[in-house]
């Protein structure tokens, strides 16, 4: 690993060195291929301000980094994101997103029409899964009362459509196409797995009580039940409240040894709960594993029968970083940070497998280059890789994201050389690496 380590190390150096001025190389500055547009089509980890408007612009936000023009308070605070700085190297116009809008709370600034622009190119959307049109913040996903930001989440299935529609049928063969995605597939799939297995366990912990307590009550099942209903309807409803709910209701309803015996009864019920979560989880986790699979296939397909079979000469896929790495990540089970590494992987080989062999596809390998900066973070000028640049506490910053993270909500110290933004998403020095690496791998592929 520490050979890997310095090799990686070096070859971020090198293209640091590199990309100093506005060119490939310090000797070079003209690329040797001169790009004619950029086109991106992912999610929010290439996103460049889609939700830019309404209450998330008069928040400070709209990319997920650490938004702003910072450079005053440190050179590496550029609120930019890895596909501006791509550009920018190229000699390209800056991206710009090509749907903007908000389909959440109006009463937030959350509702704000969706509007198409034609003379942008940037198709990303935070939230946008492979094929499946509800990711993360998208409206479909509401609870009932709670603040709605309404993200779009347009897939990138359609993004690629909506692209082919607006230019015609085709690609350019001497435009840049730039895809990355797979990040939401993953975590929206954990946040239903997450709900089952609570479900579960909830389930499982509603069974035991009643089968231990029904017996010798006046109302039987239905007033065991009805204490449980009642107590989990609660926000502020834990396991622990559940089981004293239920006890409580069966001593008033003739169960002399309902109290008596709540510690029995308590743990129990506790012991079948965790034992149908863990079940669900076993079960359920090769599934989550098989489905990244398959988005993996979808986006290799993508690439091949509607990116590359319709004229584009020059695309860079960019796989899933790993995030297990992630803060994310790291405030869950080692299972199921096991779990989250099997679903990255299986992504990845699939796309990799899916695009092997096609001379106009560059596939840029950044799972391993983040895994590496986590472990070995020195090299890369990294200061720290596990916790969060912004100050994601509801008092300064109402959504928890590094969507509406400016200079006014970091916490405190120097942040700049920070990896994570927020519990998933870069900072400004990151994306920069990110560039920085993708450039390299152009050069190394001869298109630079």
């Amino acid at each position: 690993m520490r050979k890997t380590s310095f090799a990686l190390a070096l070859l971020t150096a090198a293209v640091l060195t590199a990309c100093g001025g506005n060119g490939p190389s310090a000797g070079n500055q003209t690329p040797k291929t001169k790009f004619s547009n950029q086109i991106t089509f992912g999610d929010s980890l290439s996103d460049v301000g889609t939700y830019a408007v309404g209450g998330v612009a008069a928040l400070g936000g709209g990319q997920y980094t650490i938004n702003g023009n910072n450079t005053s308070v440190n050179p590496e605070l550029t609120g930019k994101n890895y596909t501006v700085l791509v550009a920018a190297q190229l000699g390209l116009p800056t991206p710009c997103a090509a749907q903007t809008g908000l389909q959440g709370t109006a009463s937030a600034g959350f509702s704000v029409p969706v509007t198409d622009h034609p003379e942008c190119f940037n198709y990303a959307q935070g939230g946008a899964r492979v094929t499946n049109p509800i990711g993360p913040g998208n409206k479909a996903l509401d609870k009932p009362g709670a603040v709605s930001l309404g993200q779009m989440t347009v897939p990138v299935v359609t993004q690629i459509a909506n692209h082919l529609k607006k230019v015609g049928g085709k690609f350019k063969s001497d435009e840049l196409v730039i895809v990355m995605a797979g990040g939401n597939d993953v975590l929206e799939q954990l946040g239903e797995f997450s709900a089952g297995a609570t479900a579960a366990g909830g389930t499982a912990l509603a069974t035991s009580l009643i089968t231990q307590l029904a017996p010798g009550t006046t109302g039987g099942a239905a007033t065991i039940q009805a204490a449980i209903v009642t107590e989990s309807a609660k926000s502020t409803a834990t396991s622990q409240s559940i089981i004293g709910a239920a006890i409580t209701a069966a001593a008033r309803n003739g169960n002399t040894g309902a109290a008596a015996n709540a510690t029995t009864i308590g743990n129990t019920a506790g012991a079948a709960a965790l034992a149908a979560a863990a079940k669900y989880q076993s079960d359920q986790g090769p599934v989550l594993v098989k489905n990244m699979a398959q988005a993996g296939i979808e986006l290799g397909a993508l690439v091949k029968n509607q990116i590359l079979a319709n004229g584009a000469g020059y695309v860079v896929v960019n796989n899933l970083p790993d995030v297990s790495i992630s803060p994310s990540a790291k405030a869950q089970s080692a299972e199921t940070q096991k779990l989250i590494m099997a679903m990255v992987a299986a992504f990845n080989d699939q796309l990799r497998n899916a695009v092997a062999g096609e001379a106009k596809v560059l596939y840029v390998d950044l799972a391993t280059i983040s895994r590496d900066q986590a472990t070995n973070p020195a090299p890369y000028g990294l200061t720290n890789t596990t916790t969060p640049a912004c100050d994601l506490s509801p008092a300064k910053n109402p959504l928890g994201s590094s969507l509406v993270c400016n200079k006014n909500n970091l916490i405190a110290g120097d942040v700049s050389h920070y990896m994570f933004a927020d519990a998933v998403h870069p900072t400004p020095f990151e994306y920069a690496l990110i560039a920085r690496y993708v450039l390299e791998q152009m050069t190394v592929k001869g298109w630079l």
